[in-house]
């Protein structure tokens, strides 16, 4: 038996791993298991050289708790460590196994471990740790190493028998809740989901069924707990999988959600390594419920779903993976840290999301068309945020018409070039995010032959701006912004049938009923088959409001402005408001501008009551 010291800089280094080192006390389970991984990689490295006597053999990780003696064993059967390896790769703090493993095999095998202080993670939990080791070499001899976190340590031989590794960790009074198997499968679940070797966690409870017919019954029985899928999808390559894999790949990512739209396979081996499958899922109007559910692996090891360094904000509306060795991770591998690399695969990510579209769009337009009420938002939100994206998306990006018909921007305008072409010659889209409460605008602007969108999700304010600020020439008027007859602005006017005298009578008599602030009235001849009032609201003050109660400002202190517009040309208008006299000639006025009111949604509480009421009082009449 020998002692000696611990080779660091500074005898404080266990209460800076302890405190500093980690963001999560959770993260010690990971780095251990993912040095029984290496430990793992290492001699099925060696047994491909030719370079391991006798079979490899079971090389299953087991993770084993004795609550009675309060530890946590993490066992590989691994390479295994000779005495002097212990000295120098447990006692010097940061010197790497896995690093120097690299430089002799780089190209070869793939190592999670980079930094050499994962092993000390252990000491977070523990206040005892037990290194009971031998190594694949021929003639070596078992040794155990003991430290009670401080920089002293015990070596002695012991009389283990089979090559491999156990770490034991004498749980501290403080960190007993990882003697509970709940939450060990728990940690197991996150972090070593998909580590390329097999660990094994206790043992579970299947239910098979023997026999067949009326004789069949289930019969319970004890399985090996194997919790990690060491193949995952994303590690293979497209050609070698199927629909059905992808969608079973992420069931297994996502259990009991929706089945994916489709899908993309990243596969990049230069400038950087790469792989990964991103999904689109339905992307509802609730942007933030969708986010963090792409989550970021290294060599198969979970780092974080917290992406926003590596994938544009808008991306992160995507699920799936991605892993990469070649992400600039911080020492305890627990966050990205930005480099050039980053900026790279930032830029090729958005790049094959854009491609990946573009070309579901051009060879299956009619599907594409049927899953855009389920992606639209997602790609308008990188139009809006993303420059780059936006560029390449101009050529698949849809408008949808209340009639339910598709177009690309240049579609669309060609469609509305004669009859909502101004003056100015600015194309005039009109559009509705409510079609059902603006439908006698929608069919009122229909009947002059006119086209409307359906812009109802939560980015659409948005997405109409950068529309009109990209240069297409065109202008986005809400259906119910202006009366029908002057929404795209020509100089065609109708010639009113009352005199200046009856036009100023009509208009005095509903600017003493409309009393509200912000409210104004004026008198237009339209159609006599227009409806007699029609409340309109402005473009840009409304658009203003939105945005700032989007952005959770409320509605700011812009007053509720809107137009009565009076119809001269409506019979109602024109013919019998203007014989009537007194309380009869107010009553039908106050009415026609409760109609109104009622067709913007603006008619509430009592005096809906109260409308209803008068109506009633009509039918009896």
């Amino acid at each position: 038996m020998q002692k000696g010291t611990i080779s660091v800089s500074t005898e404080n280094i266990f209460p800076i791993i302890k405190q500093f080192l980690y963001s999560d006390q959770e993260i010690f389970l990971r780095e251990l298991v993912s040095n029984a991984t290496d430990a793992t990689s290492k001699l099925k490295t060696y047994a491909a050289k030719g370079e391991l006597k006798g079979e490899i053999g079971d090389t299953t990780i087991e993770i084993l708790i004795n609550e009675e003696d309060k530890t946590l064993t993490i066992r590989d059967k691994g390479i295994g460590m000779t005495e002097e390896e212990v000295m120098k790769y447990l006692n010097q703090v940061a010197f790497s196994s896995a690093q120097e493993f690299l430089e002799t095999y780089k190209n070869e095998s793939s190592i999670i471990g980079h930094f050499g202080l994962g092993f000390y993670s252990a000491f977070m939990v523990a206040e005892k740790v037990e290194v009971v080791t031998k190594s694949y070499k021929e003639g070596s001899e078992g040794v155990t190493w003991t430290c009670t976190g401080n920089t002293e340590f015990i070596l002695d031989k012991n009389d283990k028998s089979e090559r491999g590794t156990d770490i034991i960790l004498h749980i501290s009074e403080d960190s007993v809740e990882y003697l509970e198997k709940a939450r060990i499968q728990g940690l197991l679940d996150k972090y070593c989901k998909f580590l390329p070797v097999e660990i094994k966690f206790g043992t579970k409870t299947e239910y098979i069924t023997e026999g067949e017919g009326d004789d069949a019954e289930q019969k319970e029985i004890e399985v090996e707990n194997i919790i990690n899928n060491p193949n995952p999808a994303w590690k293979k390559k497209p050609n070698e999988l199927t629909d059905e894999d992808y969608k079973s790949f992420y069931n297994e990512l996502y259990p009991f959600s929706s089945p994916p739209l489709f899908w993309i396979h990243l596969n990049i081996d230069f400038p950087f390594n790469l792989t990964g499958i991103l999904y689109f899922p339905k992307v509802s109007n609730t942007l933030e419920v969708q986010k963090n559910k792409i989550q970021l692996y290294s060599n198969q090891v979970y780092v974080t779903d917290d992406v926003k360094e590596i994938v544009p904000e808008f991306l992160t509306l995507l699920h799936g993976v991605i892993d990469s060795p070649d992400i600039p991770l911080n020492v305890s591998r627990s966050y990205l840290q930005s480099d050039k690399n980053v900026k790279k695969i930032t830029s090729h990510i958005t790049k094959k999301v854009a491609d990946k579209l573009k070309e579901l769009f051009k060879k299956e337009r009619e599907d594409f068309e049927q899953k855009w009420d389920d992606i639209g938002v997602f790609v308008k939100y990188g139009i809006v945020s993303d420059e780059k994206f936006a560029e390449r998306a101009k050529n698949f990006t849809l408008l949808k018409d209340v009639d339910g018909g598709y177009f690309t921007v240049e579609e669309y305008k060609e469609k509305i070039k004669e009859l909502q072409t101004d003056k100015h010659d600015k194309q005039i889209s009109l559009y509705t995010n409510a079609p059902q409460d603006h439908d006698s605008f929608i069919q009122a602007a229909k009947g002059r032959g006119y086209s409307v969108l359906e812009m109802n999700t939560v980015l659409d304010n948005h997405f109409m701006q950068k529309l009109e600020s990209s240069g297409e020439n065109l202008t986005f008027v809400r259906v119910d912004s202006d009366t029908v007859d002057n929404l795209v602005q020509k100089d065609e006017t109708s010639e009113s049938v009352l005199s200046e005298k009856e036009e100023e009578s009509v208009k005095t008599l509903f600017t003493e009923l409309v009393t509200e602030a912000g409210a104004t009235v004026s008198t237009k001849a339209m159609s006599p088959e227009d409806q007699p009032i029609v409340i309109t609201r402005p473009e840009f003050m409304r658009r203003m409001m939105e945005m700032q109660a989007m952005q959770g400002m409320g509605m700011g202190n812009f007053p509720d402005s809107y137009n009565v517009v009076v119809n001269t040309n409506n019979p109602l208008v024109a013919d019998k408001l203007l014989k009537l006299e007194g309380e009869e000639k107010t009553n039908l006025a106050k009415y026609l501008i409760d109609l109104a009111k009622l067709n913007q949604n603006m008619l509430k509480g009592a005096d809906l009551t109260a409308f209803i009421n008068k109506s009633l009082a009509f039918v009896k009449n």
